[in-house]
């Protein structure tokens, strides 16, 4: 026992030895809330005698389930692989895989990741003719998702039909999940409300799994929606020692459906629950904890913490007001080469976080002109590039036969003279004979053998029936071969533009495979494709290479790097412009800030432009209230002492800079370009580097005071 609670603090122990009945622990950022979890899930097993096999861990990332995985491996060794441990989605489709039967749901069915369901979502607005360029799709299968973690089924959606738009997505809704079920497929929402509707519908089923799980841990609660809420309480309905852990300042996922209300509330659905603080910081230096405090603090939808550290007080938060993203862009990477040059940082410490993704583009090229190497977060992602999507879709089809989304795909890759009006035809028979495409093809060249239809989809299907056959005895890397091989998929790959890059991309996928090769053939397929359906971007995140990283604010939840930069520290950026009427809305960014904030280490840079071109306009930009927000003397300019006359809010007056410097604002004249006036100026060493906005035509020019020979007018 003493070694699982050795250096642990008071907090951290009382969090570990609080194993009976209902605990929340509201653990502040960089408090060590993994180590309290993993360290209590051994207290449980080598002290309490729980069986491993009896405990359930939920985490929200496959990265922090790995992570988890890792840290228990090293403190209760082989007995990890008896727990369960994993996200919400990959537990639901564990289960789903298991008892899904029970409801109707075939073990092999296929899971629909963001692009399928978009293409399903299109396919019924084509079947039940209403336009697309009125009706977006994308919203309305955010409705639909909404409704899905709402635990609400069409019938159940129709009945808070308030608009027309509501009506469309009804009608939607109820042709989507036929689509669904003919599919045999499942969507992310599905995972989990179809486990609810299991548990629901087969409380022998619910019974097992309750009498199973002795322990149930719910990580990162305060991002838990109804359906996960749900599912957390039913699974701890009957011995009800359930301990969730989370923070509601760092509640940032109300786009995705999640509920602050969750941990707000949960002492009052669990009656006599324990409290316990987890208030002392490990990560971040007194001065950016105290900086990102002032922000959460006018927070109402919040449950007060004390956080504080033993770390030194650091560096002051460094505020820097640019002209443009461009301007912007040019300063985070030169301020990066700076702290690498001076042998400080690595790379790889320093990230760059922003509110929206389209922040990256002018940030990616400055790092491009620099050439200093960049990771970015969130770009074209490994499952989603053409030639790993069209592999994926021989496997899903060889998996699951009626997936007509994998069908459509591969149907005609390699190109096969299979045109539209042949999949017209085609999809023409199924629909009459209530069959999927593929059996549509098999009825087609079985009955019309000869037919200009039937040779078009012979080659096709003889393919499909070799694959499928020799699934049977050959694991996901040996299917590969054969898809590139007896498909012709390597040939037609190679024969495309940079098609060495993308065989090597698929070389890749067959490394992945390879970790399900000890499972047998039919289940290791299966369990592979489940695998990467529940991947996500961060997962992915190599933090092995030496590269700066660039990711959204939201991306970012669970990271920390020693050196971070906030991007785009405006009003209608952060806080978002679709805040400004919810007072909801404007705590969770509120709290985005927080997060971005505390991910740091060391350093913090908060950076604003005076311009930026946004939505196809350009625009001046007033600082973001956050920056008021920071008291004064936290803050400081890039480079120099905070001056006492320096406003909070950062901007790069000059103020506190050595006499006869330049400053922001100031009307110049240049022997060469004329007059102009000074929109950005940062020092440097002894000299500053100036941006000059030039009129008649001239534009904007960057250049290094000490040699301009600027006139000041």
């Amino acid at each position: 026992m003493q070694d699982i609670l050795e250096g642990l603090n008071e907090g951290q122990k009382e969090a570990v030895e609080a194993v009976d009945g209902a605990v929340l622990i509201l653990a502040g950022p960089g408090s060590g809330k993994t180590r309290v979890i993993t360290h209590r899930i051994a207290y449980l097993i080598k002290v309490w005698d729980v069986k491993p096999y009896r405990i359930l861990a939920v985490t929200f990332t496959n990265k922090a389930a790995k992570e988890m995985k890792e840290r228990l491996h090293g403190l209760i060794g082989e007995a990890v692989d008896e727990m369960t441990i994993g996200t919400f989605h990959a537990i639901c489709a564990r289960f789903l895989r298991i008892d899904g039967h029970h409801i109707g749901i075939d073990r092999k069915y296929t899971i629909y990741d963001d692009s399928d369901r978009l293409s399903l979502i299109k396919h019924s607005l084509e079947q039940l003719k209403i336009d697309v360029k009125t009706h977006s799709p994308r919203a309305i299968q955010s409705a639909i998702s909404k409704a899905k973690s709402n635990l609400e089924d069409p019938g159940q959606k129709a009945k808070h039909t308030q608009e027309y738009f509501d009506e469309v997505v009804n009608r939607v809704y109820e042709r989507y999940e036929q689509l669904l079920k003919d599919n045999n497929a499942l969507d992310f929402d599905d995972l989990m409300m179809k486990v609810v509707q299991l548990f629901d519908e087969c409380p022998e089923v619910l019974e097992k799994y309750q009498s199973r799980y002795l322990h149930v841990l719910v990580d990162e609660f305060q991002d838990t929606n109804t359906v996960q809420y749900r599912l957390a309480t039913q699974l701890a309905g009957k011995h009800r020692n359930i301990c969730v852990v989370g923070d509601p300042d760092q509640s940032i996922y109300s786009w995705r459906h999640a509920d602050i209300g969750n941990i707000l509330s949960f002492e009052r659905d669990f009656e006599n629950a324990k409290i316990i603080y987890l208030e002392q910081n490990y990560r971040s230096s007194k001065t950016i904890l105290e900086a990102a405090d002032c922000i959460i603090s006018l927070n109402q939808q919040r449950k007060e913490k004390a956080l504080w550290t033993e770390n030194a007080k650091g560096a002051l938060i460094t505020v820097a007001e640019s002209y443009n993203e461009q301007d912007e862009a040019h300063y985070l990477v030169s301020e990066i080469d700076k702290l690498v040059t001076g042998k400080h940082y690595k790379l790889a410490d320093c990230a760059i976080m922003y509110r929206t993704n389209a922040q990256s583009r002018a940030i990616e090229e400055a790092f491009i002109r620099s050439g200093t190497p960049y990771r970015l977060v969130g770009a074209t992602k490994f499952y989603e590039r053409r030639e790993i999507k069209d592999v994926l879709g021989y496997l899903r089809l060889i998996n699951n036969p009626a997936d007509s989304i994998s069908f459509l795909r591969i149907v005609n890759v390699p190109l096969r003279g299979i045109g539209q009006k042949s999949i017209e035809d085609l999809a023409r028979v199924a629909t009459d004979s209530e069959i999927s495409l593929l059996e549509a093809v098999r009825v087609l060249v079985k009955q019309e053998e000869g037919s200009g239809l039937a040779k078009k989809f012979s080659p096709f299907l003889d393919v499909i029936d070799e694959l499928t056959t020799k699934s049977k005895e050959n694991d996901v890397c040996g299917l590969i071969d054969l898809i590139l091989d007896r498909a012709g998929y390597r040939n037609y790959i190679l024969a495309s533009e940079g098609g060495e890059d993308r065989l090597d991309n698929v070389m890749e996928l067959r490394s992945v495979a390879d970790d399900y090769s000890d499972l047998d053939a039919e289940e290791g397929l299966g369990a592979f494709l489940e695998g990467v359906a529940l991947v996500s971007d961060v997962d992915s995140l190599n933090e092995q290479v030496d590269a700066a990283t660039l990711i959204t604010l939201h991306q970012a939840k669970g990271l920390e790097f020693p050196v971070v930069f906030i991007a785009g520290m405006e009003e209608y950026l952060l806080p978002h412009m679709r805040s400004y009427d919810d007072a909801a809305q404007m705590e969770e960014e509120r709290r985005l800030c927080y997060v971005g904030i505390t991910r740091a280490k060391d350093r913090v840079y908060l950076s604003r432009t005076f311009r930026r071109h946004m939505m196809g306009v350009s625009s001046t930009r007033e600082p973001s209230r956050f920056l008021g927000d920071i008291p004064e003397r936290l803050i400081q300019s890039p480079d120099k002492p905070q001056s006492k006359r320096q406003k909070m809010v950062g901007s790069l007056s000059g103020v506190g800079l050595p006499k006869g410097f330049l400053k922001a604002g100031d009307k110049v004249k240049h022997e060469t370009f004329g007059d102009g006036i000074i929109v950005a100026s940062f020092p440097a060493k002894d000299d500053q580097e100036i941006t000059v906005a030039f009129k008649g035509g001239v534009g904007l020019k960057r250049m290094m005071s000490c040699t301009a020979n600027l006139k000041k007018i």
